[in-house]
């Protein structure tokens, strides 16, 4: 079914990397709805506890592909989803974090970006909206949009602002210059840098020390916490906090927590 993109699963972990390295894994609208469809799929598979994202060759995703933004300049506005494809993940209550591209952030399990080279264009907001992005050495970014006579695209202004504040966001989107991956690391825009053999082993431990170790429905409430908080004041954030700590002492994975580490032994908590 997926022609641009490649899925894989290896229990707890579904990997899902673009797949036109020839043109820098250029986004198209096939692989848009590819991307989409595998998201639901490991959303919805119990095997599947973490996701990585990440590009074949040596770019994670250049950008949209030219070919398209050629015929946007010429007034096509038609978006080809393939017969098939359609998928809808994520919390449907979230309706803040359910954009085009932003939809990671509603769904129920972390979604990792391990960044092996060039970002961007709207593959910029396309990792910011991951839950977490680990960067190979040899990562450059660039928004690009101001040079090609556009605007910040697909919320990047509201993704790029919390994650590293205005004054850095405004200079990256209004320059559109290229910066490199420990720039990235040090504006707080990516969390780790790692040398570029290294980067999938790390982001695949991560990620699988994190199915191992934690409390799948745990992440999934924290991960809602942490978004929807961007929309509340103090107060009724901690007043929340408070009611979902206590419906967590009536879950299983919390007495599995308290009984596994007092008995000096791995967790077995549900899956999603």
């Amino acid at each position: 079914m997926y022609k641009e993109i490649l899925y894989e699963i290896e229990d707890p972990i579904a990997t899902l990397t673009l797949n036109r390295p020839e043109v820098l894994n250029a986004w198209t609208d096939r692989m848009s709805a590819e991307v989409k469809h595998a998201l639901a799929q490991a959303e919805g598979d119990p095997r599947v506890v973490t996701i990585l994202l990440t590009g074949a060759g040596r770019g994670f995703c250049s950008g949209a592909d030219l070919k398209r933004l050629q015929a946007l300049g010429k007034g096509s506005r038609g978006r080809e989803i393939p017969e098939g494809l359609e998928a809808d993940p994520g919390d449907a209550t979230m309706e803040d974090f359910r954009g085009t591209y932003t939809f990671p952030m509603s769904m129920r399990k972390p979604v990792i970006a391990a960044i092996n080279g060039p970002v961007a264009g709207m593959a910029v907001p396309i990792a910011l909206a991951c839950d977490l992005r680990f960067a190979s050495d040899r990562a450059r970014f660039t928004t690009a949009f101001s040079q090609r006579g556009l605007v910040a695209e697909w919320g990047v202004s509201w993704l790029l602002t919390r994650l590293v504040g205005p004054a850095h966001a405004l200079d990256i989107l209004l320059s559109a210059r290229v910066f490199d991956a420990a720039e990235a690391e040090r504006i707080g825009l990516v969390n780790r840098v790692l040398p570029h053999d290294e980067l999938l082993p790390f982001a695949r431990e991560y990620a699988r020390e994190l199915a191992t170790s934690c409390s799948p429905s745990s992440l999934a409430i924290m991960k809602r916490q942490v978004y929807e908080s961007l929309h509340e004041r103090l107060g009724s954030v901690e007043k929340e906090s408070v009611r979902l700590m206590l419906e967590s002492f009536q879950r299983p994975d919390f007495r599995e927590g308290v009984n596994s580490f007092l008995e000096k032994r791995h967790p077995k908590f549900e899956r999603l």
